[in-house]
This record gives structure tokens, sequence and C-alpha cells, in this order.
């Protein structure tokens, strides 16, 4: 299914609603604190992300972790774009995380999330 650029950016933008329009399941609620949201975990846990941008013209979002359960990562930093793609759109999502180690486990869950978004997003 094509989905266009203006409806994935649309959802992607709409920062506090993560978990109804991106992640429902993964997360169960979202907050808007300022320029931090709060996402609630299933389990009940909390991960603080600090909104950085939300640039409609590039359909960019960019943001920062700033703290979870057992945070081993030291630095958490990712960004969405959205991209007209064809008839459709492309959702790009570049993680950079530090330690190195740590790598390997955020992109699992990164590819996880991909999945989850675009099933999501197709099912409308």
């Amino acid at each position: 299914m094509q989905l266009s650029a203006g409806l994935v950016w649309e959802a992607v933008a709409d920062v506090g609603a993560v978990h109804v329009r991106l992640l429902p399941g993964r997360v169960a609620d979202a907050r808007i604190e300022g320029d931090t949201r709060i996402l609630t975990m299933p389990d009940g846990s909390e991960v603080r992300e600090l909104i950085v941008s939300v640039d409609d013209g590039l359909r960019r979002l960019s943001y920062a972790v700033v703290s979870g359960p057992k945070m081993a990562i030291t630095f958490h930093h990712a960004s969405f774009q959205v991209f007209e793609d064809g008839d459709g759109s492309r959702l790009v999502w570049v993680t950079d995380v530090l330690p190195h180690s740590m790598a390997p486990g955020v992109l699992a869950r990164t590819e996880r999330g991909i999945a989850e978004m675009r099933q999501v997003l197709e099912a409308g």
C-alpha cells in the first residue's frame, strides 16, 4: 500500500500521540512536558525523550533519549524523516547510540519498530 508523505509525516509529527498513531501496544501512553516526551511502556516503565526539532518543511523529527529503564546507553539520538517516493513515501529512521556495544540491541528494536509502524500506518 502506498501512503502519501504528508499522511506519514502527520503521524510522525504528532509527537504526543506516538502510542496511538505509530506504536500502539509497544507504547502504552505518551505525554509532553515542555520539550520532553515521556513514554510509558506497557510494563509501566518510562522513557524520557528530548524533542530536539520538528521541522514541517523537511518533514523531519529529531529526538534524544535522556533516560529510561536500565539505561546502559550513554548517548542516544535519533531522527525520522519522511520523503516522497513515487506515488508513496519513504520513512527513514536514523539512530546514533553509545556505547557502540549497545548498537545491535537498538538496531533490533528499531527494526521491530519500523515493521510495527508500517503495519499501523497501512491499517489507517
